[in-house]
């Protein structure tokens, strides 16, 4: 028997067969899925599990990003494409996350700079605005109308050069996950929703939800002679855990540069922090491919750098900012420049560490 094959139930298999028997096993869940969409016996209860296999842990990369940064460009339209450049660069180097932090603190926040973010938290309007340009640009275009309403702060998003992400679909793109908006619009006997993904026809999927949440919705084979497109609701990691492709970033904002570690999203926290200062080791030092990650973060100081956010940070008691990360890094060393902007660092520092990084978890190809 040769070394990619296995023994299943006392039959010899190939790889290739192996391959095969997975795809038309998955093919048949597929068909019996849509059957029972057509029947409009769907329970809207079920759950992704059902039908889907498990989703492998991922390794993720973060970035955190003063939102004052944002009150230093001189006119509104300068606000906005400085947004547009940190997204930009985010996407080109496949960050999951972008955390906007408050590096300022609670010293001198006059009345007009301050308003309730979602979650009715106090945060500088300068936070909430690049937080807001970040989400508007990971949007689908499609999508913006459904939740981007005209707003101030997104007065000058039309002179913003377009992310062109793996998951920003035109109308033909043939893939197999898309991102969507549930409608208003019934569903057969009251099962499902009916979801726009773009699409000339809207998509039928397997679960009842509240209109006008996005959703990511797994597009399934049509039966032969459906005028109907069917899918499935699925986790926003799927697609890039399962094809590879970049699927976008999440945006929060932090009140403080301490917030930044202690609300991760993910379980544990990032086990690789770095930041980034004039002030620290050389990057040229770090051998390659020696950090290794499971949730990595990379922090960006302001005007004032991270050892003002870190003065302004009222529970970390640390005075070095060294101390708060595993590396802290001078990326561009011998710089020509008496100072690099932020939105300069960040490619700097992405493009310098990508030789460095190594995910420990299963990751997107080519990340």
């Amino acid at each position: 028997m040769g070394p990619h094959s296995r023994k299943i139930k006392g039959e010899n298999h190939s790889f290739t067969d192996l391959k095969r028997l997975k795809k038309d096993k998955k093919k048949l869940k597929e068909e019996k899925l849509l059957k029972l969409m057509d029947d409009g016996s769907v329970d809207p209860k079920c759950t992704i599990e059902n039908s889907e296999t498990k989703i492998p842990a991922m390794s993720t990369l973060s970035i955190a990003v003063p939102g004052s940064i944002i009150d230093n460009a001189q006119s509104p339209e300068l606000r906005t494409y400085l947004g547009g450049q940190i997204a930009r660069a985010a996407c080109i180097f496949k960050v999951d996350e972008i955390v906007v932090f408050d590096d300022l603190g609670n010293r001198n926040i006059a009345d007009n700079s301050i308003q309730e973010d979602m979650e009715g938290r106090i945060v500088r309007h300068c936070c909430i605005q690049l937080a807001r340009i970040l989400q508007y640009l990971e949007c689908p275009q499609y999508l913006r109308k459904y939740f981007f309403p005209i707003h101030k702060d997104l007065q000058y998003a039309g002179l913003l050069n377009p992310l062109d992400a793996p998951h920003h679909m035109r109308q033909n793109d043939k893939f197999s996950y898309r991102e969507g908006v549930t409608t208003n619009l019934p569903a057969k006997a009251g099962k499902g929703s009916v979801v726009n993904c773009g699409l000339l026809k809207d998509v039928s999927v397997d679960k009842n939800l509240t209109p006008g949440i996005r959703v990511t919705v797994k597009l399934l084979q049509s039966r032969e002679g459906s005028k109907k497109i069917h899918g499935i609701i699925v986790p926003p990691s799927l697609p890039s855990a399962e094809t590879g492709v970049y699927w976008g970033y999440t945006v929060r904002i932090a009140q403080s540069l301490g917030e930044v570690f202690s609300q991760a999203p993910y379980t544990g926290g990032y086990d690789l922090t770095i930041g980034t200062s004039e002030r620290g080791n050389k990057v040229d030092d770090i051998p390659q491919r020696s950090l290794q990650y499971s949730h990595a973060v990379v922090v960006f100081g302001g005007l004032h750098g991270l050892e003002a956010a870190l003065d302004n940070d009222e529970v970390l008691t640390v005075d070095d900012p060294a101390l708060v990360f595993d590396h802290y890094l001078n990326t561009c060393s011998g710089q020509g420049s008496r100072t690099i902007r932020t939105e300069e660092a960040i490619l700097i520092s992405l493009a310098e560490l990508r030789s460095k990084l190594i995910p420990k978890l299963n990751s997107p190809v080519g990340k």
